[in-house]
């Protein structure tokens, strides 16, 4: 066989500085999409939850198309999860941001799933070698 071997026997590199850079942003993009979500999805209601749902796969996915790979869509539904997370813990004086109605409960767990299906969906590594029958 000619050539270095199948790519799954190839080691993981480290990404370049420009890939880690984009991921930062799409990470802190993650985490302004959650927090805006969290405001806007019990503010206006049904519209409000599809809004910031909507908003948050959007994230993802566009992650995912402009990295190429599937950390694209990783970065930034880690993002999004921390700031959720962070908006969901009480304060000592009983400050909440989540109400405990069904809408917090869909925008918490519909986020979740979003990003799973999104970062499921995004590109895994492709060989770019044109005599590989990958992709096509």
């Amino acid at each position: 066989m000619s050539g270095p071997g199948s790519m799954l026997a190839q080691p993981l590199q480290r990404p370049s500085a420009g890939r880690i850079a984009a991921y930062l942003g799409l990470l802190v993009l993650g985490a302004v999409t959650g927090l805006a979500g969290a405001l806007v999805q019990a503010g206006w209601f049904p519209g409000g939850l599809l809004l910031s749902l909507a908003g948050a796969a959007g994230l993802f996915l566009g992650g995912a198309r402009a990295a190429n790979s599937r950390a694209g869509a990783v970065a930034p539904a880690a993002g999004w999860m921390v700031a959720v997370i962070v908006c969901t813990a009480g304060r000592p004086e009983g400050d909440f941001l989540f109400g405990a109605g069904g809408g917090s409960y869909l925008f918490l767990l519909g986020g979740m799933a979003l990003a799973v299906i999104c970062a499921t969906l995004g590109l895994g590594r492709q060989p770019d070698r044109p005599d590989v029958r990958l992709g096509k």
